[in-house]
C-alpha cells in the first residue's frame, strides 16, 4: 500500500489500516521528524472528510455547547505552535515479544515516535470559550475514523484530566510541520498532548466532551491499560487495568544498531530520549560494562517540556563483541528500570528498559 506523502523506505507493520515506522537511522538524522518520515498508527481506514462540511462540537459539562467550522477556528482563536513528541504506547513492544508472545498486536520496533512543529489553537482557550461546569474533571475527544470492534462500528477516542486539557500546550492542530494536516495525520484538525500516549492525540476530531469521568471509548476504558506480567489475554479482568496516560522516561541508541560492525577504537554512539507529563530529559548514561560504571552523554538543545532529546557520546570500543546500554534521567529525578522481563504485559505496552545494542568490534 502506498499512502500518499508517506517516504517508501517505512517498515510497514499493517497496510489497512496503515501502521508503519521509519527507519532508525533516518528518524535520527533530524529534530524534527519530516511528515513523509513521522510515524503511523492507525486503527481503521482513513476517513473522508470534506471541509466544507465539517464541524467541531465542544458540549457536555459546559455552559454553552459550541459548533465551529475549521474557518471559524482559525479566525476566532489565537494561533500558536508547540513542539511535540508523539510515541506510540506500543514503542519497543518487539523487545517484550522476545520475552513472551504478544499475539495480535502491531510488531514496533524503536521508532513509533517522531517529533513535530504543530499549530492550531489551544484546547483550553475552545473550552473556556464554551465554559466549563464546575463538576468536569475529565476531556473527552471522539474522532471521525470508524473502527470495528465486537460486531459494533465507533469513532476513536480518548480523554485526558481537565487539569491537562487546561494547560497552553495542548492543542488542536490544523497544521503539522508548517503545511496543513494531511489525511493520514488528522485532517482537518487532531488533538495533540504533549507528554502522553500517542492515542489521546486523537486525529480527525469531531466531538470534545467535558465530564465527570474518563472516556468510556474502547480505547480509554479497555485497550490501552496496563497489567501486570502475570495477567493473560485469558485471565484479564479489564476493570483493573491501568489507564495508560504519561509516558515514561526512555532513551533509545540509533547508532550503532545491533550487530552492526564498527572499528575498534572511538565510536560515536547516537540516540534519543524522551519522558512524559511537564518533564523533562535531563541526562543520559551509557555503559559497557553490564552496568557497572557509566558514561554520561552529552545532550544537544534545550530541554522542552513534551518534547525529545537528541543525545549522543563517543565510546572506547575493544575488539570483540561489546553491549552498549543506555537510560535516561528525567527532571524529577526517574530513570529507566534494568531488565525487560518484569514489564512484560500481555498488550505490549510501556517498554522503556534500559536499551541494550550488541555491535561487532572488528580490530582495526
Amino acid at each position: 500500500m502506498s499512502v500518499d506523502g508517506k517516504h517508501e523506505g517505512l517498515l510497514v507493520w499493517q497496510e489497512e489500516p496503515f501502521n508503519a515506522e521509519p527507519p532508525l537511522d533516518l528518524l535520527r538524522e533530524n529534530f524534527v521528524t519530516p511528515t513523509e518520515l513521522f510515524f503511523a498508527r492507525n486503527h481503521a481506514p482513513f476517513p473522508a472528510v470534506d471541509p466544507s462540511q465539517y464541524r467541531l462540537s465542544i458540549g457536555g459539562l459546559v455552559e454553552r455547547a459550541l459548533s465551529l467550522s475549521l474557518e471559524e477556528i482559525r479566525e476566532q482563536f489565537p494561533r500558536r505552535t508547540q513542539l511535540v513528541t508523539l510515541q506510540c504506547a506500543g514503542n519497543r513492544r518487539q523487545e517484550l515479544m522476545e520475552v513472551a508472545p504478544i499475539p495480535g498486536e502491531v510488531s514496533w520496533g524503536l521508532a513509533a515516535v517522531s517529533n513535530a512543529e504543530w499549530a492550531g489553537v489551544a484546547l483550553r482557550d475552545l473550552l473556556l470559550a464554551a465554559g466549563i461546569a464546575e463538576e468536569g474533571r475529565h476531556v473527552a475527544f471522539l474522532g471521525l475514523d470508524e473502527v470495528e470492534k465486537h460486531g459494533e462500528r465507533f469513532g476513536f477516542g480518548g480523554s485526558i484530566p481537565l487539569r491537562k486539557a487546561l494547560e497552553a500546550e495542548v492543542l488542536l492542530a490544523y497544521e503539522m510541520n508548517g503545511a496543513p494536516l494531511s489525511p493520514a495525520h488528522g485532517y482537518p484538525l487532531r488533538a495533540v498532548v504533549p507528554g502522553y500516549i500517542g492515542a489521546r492525540s486523537v486525529k480527525w476530531l469531531s466531538e470534545i466532551t467535558v465530564q465527570r469521568k474518563p472516556s468510556s471509548n474502547y480505547y480509554q476504558a479497555h485497550a490501552y491499560k496496563l497489567f501486570p506480567p502475570h495477567v493473560t489475554q485469558e485471565t484479564v479482568d479489564w476493570e483493573r487495568g491501568l489507564m495508560l496516560g504519561e509516558l515514561p522516561v526512555n532513551a533509545v541508541i540509533c547508532h550503532p544498531r545491533e550487530g552492526e560492525p564498527v572499528p575498534a577504537g572511538p565510536v560515536r554512539v547516537q540516540g534519543y530520549a524522551i519522558t512524559g507529563g511537564n518533564r523533562t530529559v535531563e541526562r543520559v548514561d551509557l555503559s559497557l560494562d553490564g552496568g557497572e560504571t557509566w558514561q554520561v552523554a552529552e545532550l544537544a538543545g534545550d530541554a522542552l517540556p513534551g518534547a525529545w532529546r537528541f543525545w549522543e557520546a563517543t565510546v572506547m570500543l575493544p575488539a570483540g563483541e561489546t553491549q552498549v546500554l543506555a537510560r535516561a534521567w528525567d527532571s524529577s529525578a526517574n530513570t529507566q528500570p534494568e531488565q525487560v522481563a518484569p514489564l512484560w504485559n500481555f498488550k505490549g505496552y510501556a517498554n522503556n528498559a534500559w536499551h541494550r545494542v550488541m555491535v561487532t568490534v572488528s580490530p582495526t
